[in-house]
């Protein structure tokens, strides 16, 4: 399960992510909204584990282990980061992705039988910018899952490839409900679809950390009352026989004296 709690991080002049709370299991599509890009972006690489956070709690299967969270989440098209480049056809996507896999995993995974395995063929020389939003979802995801430590996929901004959400919530319904393979899956995008009636979060959804509230000042400890022994003159300190003594004010240092004789009238 992946759960965040006030997960909050600091941007040069406004918050890169205001403070933001959600939770999510296997088996589970989360989308979260966000009308900013770059918050979008930063929640997807704070909850992938690729970036550090100013505030708040992270957990993955209850441990707050950045490398556990690296090594199960996987970041799907986040742009400016791991987006593909348009010079870069699809078959050289796929060598570079796969080589990026655990060499324990990865096996002689080479791009050719992997296209054809994962019925990529028909799109294997064509450049990325070409592809239609829902073939390049399919790939992408298709490469994020070669590895078979992803348990956790988070996707950045899917639908700003397409205002038809058919291009993309379907495949992320799928991968999520997959019986064989459940996956965690989040989607950070602009707003829900009509058609979605999962679980949502909101990027701020989250209450600003309550600040202590300030101390009380003490109350004044009430003075003793004026009464019958209010002529009963007090040692004057040491610090003030200067400004009494042309009065005639008690001589500090006879104090014991006076006080005995006011007492004795």
């Amino acid at each position: 399960m992946l759960s965040a709690h006030q997960l909050h991080a600091k941007g040069r002049r406004d918050p890169l992510l205001p403070p933001t709370s959600l939770t999510l299991a296997r088996g589970e599509l989360l989308l979260v909204t966000g009308d900013r890009q770059d918050q979008r972006t930063a929640l997807s690489l704070l909850l992938s584990g690729r970036m550090k956070a100013t505030g708040g709690q992270l957990t993955w299967d209850n441990s707050s282990r950045v490398k556990q969270l690296r090594q199960a989440a996987a970041l799907v098209d986040s742009p400016g980061v791991n987006e593909p480049e348009e010079h870069l056809s699809v078959r050289d996507l796929v060598t570079e992705d796969l080589a990026l896999i655990p060499r324990r995993f990865r096996g002689a995974l080479l791009s050719g039988p992997w296209l054809k395995v994962n019925r990529f063929e028909d799109i294997a020389d064509l450049w990325t910018e070409q592809l239609e939003p829902q073939r390049r979802l399919e790939l992408l995801t298709a490469l994020a899952l070669a590895n078979p430590r992803t348990d956790l996929l988070v996707v950045d901004s899917p639908d700003r490839h397409s205002a038809d959400a058919s291009s993309w919530l379907p495949r992320l319904r799928a991968l999520a409900y997959d019986a064989g393979r459940p996956l965690a899956v989040v989607a950070a995008v602009s707003a829900v679809p009509a058609s979605w009636d999962g679980p949502v979060a909101t990027i701020g959804n989250a209450a600003p950390l309550a600040e202590s509230a300030p101390e009380s000042a003490p109350e004044p400890v009430p003075g003793p009352s004026a009464g019958p022994a209010a002529d009963v003159e007090m040692p004057v300190p040491a610090d003030t026989a200067g400004r009494h003594a042309a009065g005639g004010g008690l001589n500090p240092d006879n104090q014991e004296t006076t006080i005995e004789t006011e007492v004795a009238k």
